[in-house]
């Protein structure tokens, strides 16, 4: 067991949710690497400080580069705008320092693909955070899936969606201008990346997206409200999806639905500790979806808690993809999702992006 530095980019939610993880994921998992907080950076010295003092850190500064360069940061987690991602990465990996970077992983796939090439060439450990995957339900119905409990997979469907601009009313903010920060840019990858876990490459698509809300009170919208697509995955099965951020009464609508020739499975994440699996077998009077209720036998579950039903949180979810960071420095080995990962999801955005505009299919690997 040995101690690790950290020093995080970004102080907000995100932010604060990757310091409370790695200040508790050693006691929970008993990680052979022990996080130590050793900096934290925001955009200015008032809030980097006030970050240091609430979340524990050794020191703070409003200059990333400080944080990047200092000698006692061994590892970094970036939870910055999207549009600061590339150079602090790429600078950390000058120094051989692992990054575990928040999704949509830089500002555009372009970025993305430059991250990725400064990683392989770095040969430096990088994981891109798409937390709500490692649930223990989902990690579950991968499982499944891969062993082929539900037989041959024939059809996905999969959303994610929430209120937080259903309201009109609702004032305009950042959130508003940059495709970064419109809903296939924040919402969509968590989805895309959950599609290619579960089911694998997309390789064709044809989407909408559109704005709802054109205005709001104290600006224009220049982003999109909501989403959706078709796609045929690689192994030929039929997908859809949707994103919308307008999506009156879902709070957390991260959802799927998936159809095997033996069975099916469906996960919403508002209610994060069930799946309901479906079995094609016994009397047709006797079927119907069980609901399963995860436990101490579910993937990185037992750590947490010994009873079943008790049930894991957002917080959690975070805590479960630092053990898995740790893990792959520890090992020198990347897990599951590195950037390339976050990559291929943004490549999927971009032929999204590309096919609401023409109005035609678009083969992904094409961008």
């Amino acid at each position: 067991m040995s101690n690790i530095g950290i020093g995080i980019v970004g102080g907000g939610y995100m932010g604060k949710a990757h310091a409370v993880a790695m200040a508790s994921v050693g006691a929970i998992f008993n990680t052979g690497l022990r996080p130590v907080l050793e900096m934290v950076c925001a955009t200015s010295d008032d809030s980097a400080e006030r970050y240091r003092k609430a979340y524990g850190f050794a020191r703070a500064t409003s200059d990333w580069k400080t944080l990047v360069e200092d000698p006692k940061v061994e590892a970094i987690v970036i939870a910055s705008p999207q549009d600061t991602h590339s150079k602090i990465a790429k600078a950390a990996f000058a120094l051989g320092k692992p990054v575990l970077c928040e999704k949509p992983m830089g500002i555009s796939l372009l970025d993305s693909r430059a991250m990725v090439a400064a990683a392989e060439e770095a040969g430096v450990i990088n994981m891109t955070g798409f937390n709500y995957i490692r649930t223990p339900a989902s990690q579950y119905a991968r499982k499944l899936i891969a062993d082929g409990e539900i037989g041959d997979v024939t059809w996905f469907r999969g959303e994610h969606t929430e209120d937080f601009y259903a309201d009109p009313q609702s004032p305009a903010t950042w959130r508003c201008a940059g495709d970064a920060n419109g809903t296939m840019g924040d919402l969509a990858p968590h989805m895309v990346n959950a599609a290619l876990a579960l089911i694998g490459p997309i390789s064709s698509l044809v989407a909408e997206i559109e704005t709802v809300h054109k205005s709001r009170p104290g600006g224009e919208v220049t982003n999109d409200d909501q989403g959706q697509l078709m796609c045929r995955f690689e192994n030929g099965v039929m997908g859809s999806m949707y994103f919308s951020r307008v999506a009156t009464g879902r709070k957390m609508g991260y959802a799927y639905e998936i159809s095997g020739t033996k069975g099916a499975i469906r996960f919403d994440q508002e209610d994060q500790n069930a799946l309901w699996l479906y079995r094609m077998e016994g009397p047709e009077s006797e079927r119907g979806f069980r609901k399963i209720l995860t436990g101490p036998e579910h993937p990185d579950y037992l750590p947490f808690c010994q009873g079943p039903g008790h049930g894991t949180g957002y917080q959690d979810q975070i805590i479960i993809e630092v053990k898995d960071f740790l893990l792959a420095i520890e090992k020198n080995e990347n897990i599951w999702p590195t950037f390339h990962d976050g990559m291929l999801v943004n490549q999927v955005i971009a032929a999204a992006m590309e096919s609401s505009k023409t109005k035609q299919w678009q083969t992904v690997t094409d961008f």
